[in-house]
């Protein structure tokens, strides 16, 4: 899967998430990530240099890489 795909879901996610805080939606959004997503897509977004993510999502992958 290309890493502008990831990126573009990533930050759909985040921003469907935005409206209950930041730090609820950075909690939330990572919980999805580790929940649904394939672990051939969390390997690649943790891969990638994450220049193309929102800050909710960026945030996210970044506790998903810890």
């Amino acid at each position: 899967m290309e890493i502008e795909r990831l990126n573009y879901m990533a930050n759909q996610i985040a921003r469907n998430l935005a409206m209950q805080g930041e730090a609820t939606a950075v909690s939330a959004t990572y919980q999805h990530l580790a929940d649904f997503w394939d672990p051939r897509m969390k390997a690649a977004i943790l891969a990638s240099d994450r220049a193309g993510l929102d800050p909710i999502a960026k945030a996210a992958v970044e506790k998903l890489a810890a």
